[in-house]
């Protein structure tokens, strides 16, 4: 080991005997071994995530004024876009198996950590609270027809419980429900697809060739699809770190090939399918929620796979997108009392709490108030993973209170200042808020880092020379932790499959 490396382990030893508010089983660093997920199982998870109901309304909104061929085009060049800075974040997870909010200890400090986390983890909290009010009205919907009992309350409730007891399990039941719901959403998705072109037909419409009489522009509609998912965009480590990779793969790409078959093929494919339903609802019926459309004109067996495929929608998304992300921001910050399953089911009260019944009458508002301080952390991340660092962290000290992301009493200022100042800019950039963001935090970030904090706070990986010291899967290793004396080793890939005890030296 380097002097740099042995001296965090060290000190990671030292404060074991206290109580370690950084430290809770859930949020260490994951291993090679422990990532279940493959390429086609990332692949199952994606669609169910982009399978929501806010897609439909961008499908609409782009043929209110564009032709359909078009829309198709832009939608799925802004997704394609907007994969490929995910695949950026991602790799904080691939390479060196860490949570977002752990992470952000990084840029921000391990108490600043908390300020955009939490944000984050309440934005992902009230998400749940809204996919799980339109997954309540689909089952109402269910035993409605069939038994004429109706109460939305207490379908709330049960769904709820069920999703929250569901990702309480652990990372691979998500993955086996993904692997079910994505499949039945997609048939049922392409049923719904022939069932509006009928209707379209039946009053003489082509919705290939329809143009709405709308003055849309098609940057608006780009910009507006690349902000949509800029919630993951950020925190999708929780969930790449999960997913199985190569030990010792240097090169990017061959270290991220698993990652780069969802994200750039069934996200952008899946997002542009779902925006196609909703444009042919709008024309076909001038609704642009095929769910209005179709069940007002179902009964029987296709009514229920209708309010079924709303209900596998909401769960698979929420499990993914919106119950992990919210529960391991709530686990760093409440650490260690706070453990995992916990942290679930209060994602779920928050969500609850915050009447999401309220809120989806103004969704348009919510998105946009929240989505441009996201953007900002994603510029923060990409300039401190990538520019700052390399790609190199010293993870024992992300878990020292008294370690090098201490920084300003536990606050890094560069990336407090920068978030603030980025995230105000954006706020008031209207369709542009997303870029305006995310260059800004970027730029912001890198200057206040570069010239100010890295002088008067020095970062063992900035100034090491050998830098794989500071590498984790790219060079075959694994950081490891050790309860018996709270500290962390680094372990060779191959050691962990036979007894777990080599360090690296």
């Amino acid at each position: 080991m380097t002097s740099d490396t042995s001296s965090a382990v060290a000190g990671a030893r030292l404060e074991s005997a206290a109580v370690n508010h950084l430290l809770e089983e859930s949020i260490l660093p994951v291993s090679i071994q422990q990532r279940p997920i493959g390429a086609l199982g990332f692949v199952w998870i994606w669609i169910g995530i982009a399978v929501i109901i806010a897609t439909f309304q961008l499908g609409a909104n782009g043929v209110a004024g564009l032709p359909l061929p078009q829309v198709v085009g832009i939608i799925l060049v802004a997704n394609l876009v907007l994969a490929l800075l995910m695949t950026l974040t991602a790799d904080i997870g691939t390479e060196h198996g860490l949570s977002f909010s752990v992470y952000l200890r990084a840029p921000f400090g391990i108490y600043g950590t908390h300020l955009p986390s939490i944000f984050r983890g309440l934005i992902a909290a009230i998400w749940f609270g809204i996919q799980t009010y339109l997954g309540a009205l689909a089952l109402n919907g269910i035993v409605e027809y069939l038994s004429g009992f109706s109460s939305w309350p207490l379908w709330y409730l049960v769904f709820a419980l069920v999703q929250i007891g569901n990702t309480a399990l652990g990372i691979k039941a998500v993955e086996v429900l993904a692997s079910i719901a994505a499949p039945a959403i997609m048939a049922i998705s392409v049923w719904m697809y022939f069932t509006l072109d009928v209707l379209a037909n039946t009053q003489g419409i082509n919705i290939w060739t329809f143009v709405g009489e709308q003055e849309i522009a098609p940057l608006t509609l780009f910009l507006a699809n690349v902000a949509f998912w800029s919630t993951l965009a950020i925190d999708i480590p929780n969930i790449t770190r999960y997913v199985k990779t190569e030990s010792g793969a240097r090169v990017f790409v061959r270290r991220n090939k698993n990652i780069f078959v969802a994200q750039l093929i069934a996200l952008p494919l899946t997002q542009t399918w779902i925006a196609v339903i909703g444009a042919a609802s709008f024309i076909a019926a001038g609704d642009w929620n095929p769910i209005n459309v179709i069940q007002g004109q179902s009964e029987g067996l296709s009514l229920i796979v209708l309010l079924a495929l709303v209900l596998l929608a909401q769960w698979s998304t929420n499990n993914a997108a919106n119950l992990i992300p919210a529960a391991l921001t709530f686990v760093n910050a409440g650490a260690p009392y706070i453990k995992y399953p916990v942290a679930v089911l209060l994602t779920g009260i928050i969500g609850t709490l915050a009447m999401p019944w309220v809120i989806l009458d103004n969704l348009f508002a919510f998105l946009f108030s929240y989505g441009a301080f996201l953007s900002a952390i994603g510029g923060i991340m990409i300039a401190d993973y990538y520019l700052i660092r390399r790609r190199r962290l010293n993870v024992p000290e992300l878990y020292r209170a008294e370690g090098q992301y201490r920084y300003s009493s536990g606050f890094n200022l560069a990336g407090i200042l920068a978030w603030a100042l980025a995230g105000g800019l954006a706020f008031f950039s209207g369709s542009w808020a997303f870029v305006v963001g995310f260059a800004a935090g970027l730029v912001f970030y890198y200057l206040l880092m570069k010239f100010w904090v890295l002088k008067q706070h020095p970062q063992a990986e900035v100034r090491a020379v050998d830098g794989d010291h500071y590498l984790a899967t790219s060079v075959g290793v694994n950081w490891v932790h050790d309860p018996a004396s709270g500290g962390f080793r680094r372990i060779k890939t191959e050691q962990l499959a036979l007894n777990g005890n080599e360090e690296v030296s």
